[in-house]
């Protein structure tokens, strides 16, 4: 059978995102693998599939008995237990701004497509069986499993995916359903197990049917019996399909979820292996010292290390000298996390782009990962910190094409200079070199020193700047940073305010500056408006308001490219852009993953390149878990 690009057109005939991964770049999944064709009465084909991407064929077929990366033997058993900081008072993790949700509050519910993580891009029929949809993806159909129950025993049909998409597109975030109202011109049930969504003429289909493969099974029995809301907070959750459902809430403590013994998919091919513990606990600690401390006593058994101080130093309690507690530094195949400090983009105070990159120019990396992190950490350059995405030196090729008709709305040095990469520092907390380039950049800015040594404007008015945060462990981190920007004269504070409040400023854009880290991806579609767009500008996955134009309109543009190498170049020119206007001072990125857990879990014994797994496919061995309780190693 003839892959998806042969039976289309020959356009796609060229050097493809798998052959980069046999140069050992970059794994790059799917479109559809040996879908059939189906002849309409239009006389346009039809493409019917068990999954779905973009770009190539899908590694996984339905008679696979399993993923490749998973044990299909892994025992069942024991619980997993995890530290969060913070509180929580909701169990509605749809309810944006209202509430602070419990951690893994969505884990009972599934989506109609899953992706696998050995592959990018890619989605398989989960709750439906197969997705239909013609050449041009004017519409899509997913034929859903008549198999499948929710945790009390309902069956799920398409009533529940169509009740879901409504909910979200009613209640869910603005951003979500001006998405919708734009590009999905009706969804409707062909009969209960098959639902059609049919998209608007003339918009990009780049990424439609991914996301409406995305939409989860919402129980609207429960919904309508409660009368819950998806735009409320409350405590009550309603039954899913998933693997794991609620078993108990101590509000603001603790949360456990156990496994579903009747779960419907337990020998579906994309579930065996998934899904091995008899619970998950979740423990709440007011700060990431005792949380540590709940860790060491055996509170907590497993722990997914985020502080190069902890790491480096912190490990030599005795559970880890009894053999109890193991270490592991395990690889990272996703793109690391763009983070960094940002700046609120619609204060007006920053809007001078002299001055943000005279406050970036006092944050000492060097110095900070020496000192502060143990040289345990890389520099991060790019939003997107990969080879095949970054822009590099001047743009050439495509990415110049694509840059080339916003010339007039663009600074020329993002055709005359090289891409901005951080600056360098010294091995001296306070770089003097920088500081001095820094008091220049804030004269261009208008901003002068006083008497005082404080930055006034040229009314007068001193330069303040309040930086928040809400996490106790990165404050060693920030102070040193402060110090250098009072060196500078501006009037810095650092607050650090409870999550609570702190989940409430940041989601209303009441801050000036904060650390932040948004999700990036090897292949990116719609969501990129949402993070850095101008309509969505106040959305709360927009972390800093940016707005640029001519982003949005590469943003738009890339919904309709054909293939990887385009959308690469997309990306690349889109990356070079929001680095020259500096919303971010980019800091680290961590190349692999630090873990740390009681010796009684097992994983397989080659992990995938996208996923470290431990929430899905790992196991515990119970017989262990017996005997470092009978040890007294855990409580």
């Amino acid at each position: 059978m003839p892959s998806r690009a042969a039976c289309v057109s020959d356009r796609h005939m060229h050097l493809s995102p798998k052959q980069l991964w046999t140069a050992g770049l970059l794994t790059i999944a799917a479109t559809v693998a040996a879908p059939g064709l189906v002849k309409a009465d239009s006389h346009e084909t039809i493409i019917v599939s068990h999954g779905y991407n973009e770009y190539d064929e899908l590694k996984y077929s339905p008679d696979d008995p399993h993923l490749d990366y998973v044990n299909p033997n892994a025992p069942t058993g024991g619980e997993l237990s995890l530290a969060v900081i913070g509180t929580f008072d909701s169990m509605n993790p749809y309810a944006t701004g209202i509430g602070s949700p419990g951690a893994l509050s969505t884990i009972g519910y599934e989506d109609m497509m899953v992706p696998s993580a050995d592959e990018v891009g890619s989605s398989y029929c989960l709750l439906c069986t197969t997705l239909e949809y013609p050449e041009s993806q004017d519409w899509v159909i997913f034929n859903l499993r008549d198999d499948v129950t929710f945790s009390d025993g309902v069956p799920m049909t398409g009533e529940h995916i169509l009740f879901a998409f409504e909910m979200l597109r009613e209640q869910g975030t603005p951003s979500y359903a001006a998405f919708v109202n734009a590009n999905v011109a009706s969804a409707e049930l062909l009969d209960p197990y098959k639902i059609k969504f049919t998209f608007m003429d003339g918009v990009p289909r780049r990424s439609l049917i991914s996301t409406m493969g995305s939409l989860p099974a919402w129980p609207k029995h429960w919904f309508e019996e409660t009368g819950a809301r998806l735009d409320e907070s409350r405590l009550e959750i309603g039954p899913g399909t998933g693997e794991y459902m609620l078993d108990s809430i101590d509000v603001g403590r603790q949360i456990v979820y156990k496994r579903n013994p009747d779960y419907w998919g337990k020998d579906h091919y994309l579930k065996v292996g998934h899904g091995n513990y008899d619970s998950m606990r979740i423990e709440y600690f007011g700060d990431t010292v005792s949380a540590f401390e709940g860790f060491k006593a055996g509170e907590v058994t497993f722990r997914q290390e985020n502080s190069s101080l902890n790491w480096a130093t912190a490990y030599d309690f005795p559970a880890l000298d009894k053999g109890w507690v193991v270490k592991s530094t395990l690889p990272v195949g996703s793109l690391p996390a763009a983070r960094g400090f940002i700046f609120n983009m619609k204060d007006p105070k920053l809007a001078d782009r002299n001055l943000r990159l005279a406050i970036g120019r006092m944050f000492n990396f060097n110095w900070t990962n020496q000192n502060l992190q143990y040289g345990l950490f890389q520099q991060r350059e790019a939003f997107w910190e990969s080879d095949l995405l970054k822009a590099t030196g001047l743009p050439e090729g495509r990415e110049l094409e694509l840059l080339e008709p916003f010339r007039d709305q663009l600074p020329e040095e993002i055709f005359t200079e090289p891409a901005s990469v951080p600056h360098e520092s010294g091995d001296r907390p306070l770089d003097r070199r920088n500081l001095r380039a820094a008091l220049a950049l804030m004269q261009e800015a208008g901003y002068t020193p006083g008497s005082d040594g404080l930055l006034r404007d040229a009314d007068g008015n001193i330069l303040s700047i309040e930086f928040i945060e809400d996490t106790q462990s990165m404050d060693r981190i920030i102070l040193p940073y402060m110090e250098n920007l009072k060196a500078l004269g501006v009037d810095i504070s650092y607050n650090r305010i409870d999550p609570a409040q702190y989940q409430d400023r940041t989601q209303n854009k009441d801050f000036e500056m904060r650390d932040a880290a948004y999700r990036v991806g090897f292949v990116e579609g719609s969501g990129l408006s949402q993070r850095f767009g101008c309509e969505d500008r106040d959305d709360v996955f927009n972390d800093a308001g940016y707005c640029n134009p001519v982003v949005d309109a590469l943003a738009e543009s890339l919904l309709s490219v054909e293939t990887y190498d385009d959308m690469a170049a997309h990306i690349t020119a889109i990356d070079r852009i929001m680095r020259y206007d500096y919303f971010m001072i980019p800091v680290w990125y961590l190349p692999e993953s630090w873990v740390a857990h009681y010796d009684m879990y097992e994983r397989p014994a080659e992990l995938p390149p996208f996923s470290t797994g431990f929430l899905d496919f790992w196991w515990i061995n119970t017989d262990k878990e017996e005997a470092l309780k009978a040890e007294g190693a855990l409580k």
